[in-house]
């Protein structure tokens, strides 16, 4: 792939990525739509997945950022069926839908099914909590879905290499693969954890944001590469730094807060369309390496591994979510009460993602002189997967979950609790300043004091605004009403700013400390608009 193709698979995926959002489809299903089309226009050029680039350089960015934004507390609170999805069904759909697959198609070897199964295991939950969110899915069923994403990618991995190292006959015992299974896992925990301390420390100590996140933008790769040097988890270590240092982001200062956030959104945004529309475009490639069987024959091969994973994937959720709660009292206590839904849609949002046809692209041709059986067919039937449960089951989850009628997330108790927060928050500010004004050293005018105090005042009643009745005419709140009169201010200011620059009273440098003085008070106005 030369620079151009490249620029232009990201320029093409972004405006898909983008024109998506005006529509109700998921931004995901678009874009391996519009690659599934694109694929067999003429003059679109070939793009193959490299595992050498996905797995290294893009799955370790998607990580960390869906890490950081993840919650600690949430996921330490739901870590058993967090658990049991990503670890318990991955291991589970590996050999479940590995044997299926041995059972359904004819001279496939068992462990070249097995193979299959750990490819095809691990669901990729981007389009999943992406609807999640979109839907007002409970919490609960968002925190879940996005905890297992974030883990079940190394449980996969681990799982592929033991199960393709018995595939070339590399006299892998069950045992062995157990031992390699604990090793990744604890090594990748064990090099998060001690690279998560001192990068820490190194965020908080740079004084420059650009510095700040210049590191930001290095952390994924550099935990990723530390421990896959010494044959552990990359995926684990990425996501315990990453939940380490989102846990403790509000101890770096606000301007690396303010960049770092806008960096990640575009970076993951960059990648995240530029992976689903490449799902798409591997269509020509896949079916071309199909060999020695028909169309016919593996398009019903597909069907059959699809069903298999929809239904495998069924077969552990519903047990794991209510035979612990039936053995356990203490699970019943804790956990809030779950009925038949809430699994439901945690089973139907399995859909596979780039990760699996990464490691399917992974699989060598010839390993030690031993040719690996079927690869093509593997890499066929991992691709009909992908793009099975993405079609099928991305476009049902949001009718289906609107069906169910799940109960959403209380926006009302949401802001309840944001204002009492709040106010809780301005009393100690209130309380601080008071202790600070007494103090002579700290003397202002006034009209100065006034200000600080009126500013906290807008922060308290802000909040309890947006709970109060909104204007007969214009259907605002009076949070919104003051924002809409604060930007228009702000609008203001800035056109004077730029006619003095082009009326040289200004120059360039001046507009640009001004304007950007302005952008940080219409960011604060701003800053939880929806």
């Amino acid at each position: 792939m030369d620079a151009l193709q490249l620029v232009g698979l990201v320029a093409a995926s972004a405006a898909v990525a983008g024109f998506a959002r005006r529509t109700p489809v998921p931004a995901p299903l678009l874009l391996v739509a519009v690659g599934l089309v694109a694929a067999y226009v003429p003059g679109v050029p070939d793009y193959t997945l490299d595992p050498h680039i996905v797995l290294p350089l893009i799955l370790p960015p998607l990580l960390y950022t869906a890490a950081v934004d993840s919650s600690y507390l949430d996921l330490r609170a739901n870590i058993r069926p967090v658990a049991l999805l990503s670890v318990g069904y991955v291991l589970f759909a590996t050999v479940a839908v590995g044997w299926l697959a041995y059972v359904l198609v004819p001279d496939l070897p068992l462990t070249a099914a097995l193979v299959l199964g750990a490819v095809i295991a691990p669901p990729d939950a981007v389009a999943a909590t992406a609807i999640a969110r979109r839907l007002g899915l409970p919490n609960r069923i968002t925190t879940i879905l996005q905890g297992e994403s974030l883990v079940n990618d190394a449980t996969a991995i681990t799982a592929y290499k033991v199960a393709l190292a018995a595939a070339v006959g590399a006299g892998v015992s069950w045992a062995g693969g157990l031992w390699e299974f604990a090793l990744a896992a604890v090594g990748g925990i064990g090099v998060g954890l001690v690279l998560m301390v001192p990068i820490h420390w190194l965020r908080t100590h740079l004084t420059e944001a650009l510095l700040q996140n210049t590191l930001s933008l290095l952390i994924p790769f550099i935990a990723y590469a530390a421990a896959e040097e010494v044959g552990a988890s990359g995926v684990l270590a990425v996501v315990v730094v990453g939940l380490f240092l989102g846990h403790k982001a509000w101890k770096v200062d606000f301007a690396t807060r303010l960049q770092e956030e806008a960096v990640w959104k575009m970076v993951a945004f960059v990648l995240e369309s530029a992976v689903f529309a490449l799902i798409g475009l591997q269509l020509p490639y896949v079916v071309r390496g199909l060999g020695r069987y028909g169309m016919g024959e593996a398009a019903w091969y597909a069907v059959g591994v699809f069903v298999a994973v929809v239904v495998v994937r069924f077969v552990w959720v519903y047990p794991a979510t209510f035979l612990p709660r039936w053995m356990s009292s203490g699970i019943r206590d804790r956990e809030p009460e779950v009925d038949w839904r809430a699994p439901l849609v945690v089973g139907w949002a399995g859909m596979r993602g780039v990760v699996s046809l990464a490691i399917a692209f992974s699989i060598p041709v010839v390993t030690d002189g031993v040719e690996f059986p079927a690869r093509n067919l593997v890499l066929f039937l991992t691709f009909t997967t992908v793009i099975g449960t993405l079609v099928v089951q991305g476009l049902t989850l949001p009718p289906l979950i609107r069906l169910l009628k799940l109960p959403g997330r209380d926006r009302y108790a949401e802001t309840l609790a944001e204002a009492q927060a709040q106010s809780e928050a301005s009393r100690a500010a209130e309380e601080r300043l008071d202790a600070l004004l007494a103090d002579e050293r700290n003397a202002l005018p006034k009209p100065l004091a006034d200000r600080l105090r009126t500013v906290m005042e807008r922060r308290r009643n802000s909040v309890w605004e947006r709970l109060g009745a909104v204007n007969a005419v214009t259907g605002e709140t009076v949070d919104d009403t003051y924002r809409r009169l604060s930007r228009e201010m702000i609008d203001a200011e800035r056109e004077v700013f730029v006619q003095l620059r082009d009326a040289r009273r200004i120059d360039d440098e001046m507009m640009r400390t001004l304007l950007r003085r302005l952008d940080l008070e219409e960011a604060a106005a701003f800053r939880e608009a929806d």
